[in-house]
């Protein structure tokens, strides 16, 4: 059992980073494009806003949530689509407090799943620190995308260790989105974190190593910035190849971002 109450803490403090990103945004600057094509900044809290709604209903009606899921049509992405429909027209006022209801009630409702206890989810039933996590890379991914449309730069601390610790976690996904058959083998992952202190995973002897930047792993798995840009080194034909790859987030990849899209 992974005890989720650093997590939830971790997960509660980046939210409110996301919130204080929108908290002051005049009505037209909602509608700032983002680097995600189509997507505004309402999109992007839009979205997160329903995650997080989903999530509090798996984590605390777990019936509900499984006839919900049931119900979908079309796939994930079109779900996805149709939920946005729900927020993007809405006054930027009242999308900020529902941003804020739905994620108070998801964080509160996970945090009071046992630790033992599995969650159901799109896939497969997840322990509530692994779907905390899956929430971390939500934030980082659509607050950085709100981030980069309003031209700020993010203060990161060591907070994302849960979301490196994921994305080693779903190493595949990237394979499993384009039909790809995934190495046998483990990868080894030395990653530095904001702090300086150095997190690893993986076998130490693994021929496959992604090392650098934890910030800039974080960037990669959420296809925020492309590789070539980022201080991260392959060592092998299959690590460098997952670089191209990479994702922390099931289904299709999208379009990710070009080199040299955003200076460093």
């Amino acid at each position: 059992m992974t005890d989720t109450t650093g997590v939830i803490a971790d997960l509660t403090a980046e939210a409110a980073e996301v919130d204080a990103l929108v908290a002051g945004l005049p009505e037209d600057a909602w509608d700032t494009p983002t680097p995600a094509p189509g997507w505004r900044v309402r999109h992007q809290i839009g979205h997160l806003a329903f995650i997080f709604r989903i999530a509090g209903l798996a984590a605390a009606q777990p019936e509900a949530f499984k006839q919900l899921t049931a119900s979908l049509t079309g796939g994930l992405d079109v779900a996805v689509e149709a939920a946005l429909q729900e927020y993007v027209h809405d006054p930027a006022e009242l999308l900020l407090t529902r941003w804020r209801a739905e994620r108070d009630a998801g964080i509160k409702a996970l945090a009071a799943v046992p630790g033992d206890q599995l969650v159901p989810w799109l896939v497969n039933p997840l322990p509530p620190y692994v779907l905390a996590c899956a929430g971390m890379m939500e934030l980082f991914g659509h607050g950085q995308d709100v981030a980069d449309a309003l031209g700020v730069r993010p203060v990161r601390t060591d907070r994302i260790k849960h979301l490196c610790g994921f994305a080693v976690r779903v190493r595949d996904f990237g394979y499993e989105a384009r039909g790809l058959t995934p190495p046998a083998g483990e990868f080894r992952f030395e990653l530095t974190g904001p702090s300086g202190a150095v997190w690893t995973f993986g076998p130490a002897d693994a021929a496959q190593r992604i090392s650098g930047s934890a910030e800039d792993f974080c960037l990669l798995v959420t296809r925020r910035r492309h590789h070539a840009d980022l201080d991260l080194r392959a060592e092998g034909a299959l690590a460098e190849e997952w670089l191209d790859i990479a994702q922390a987030y099931r289904g299709p990849a999208g379009e990710g971002r070009q080199p040299g899209q955003f200076a460093r």
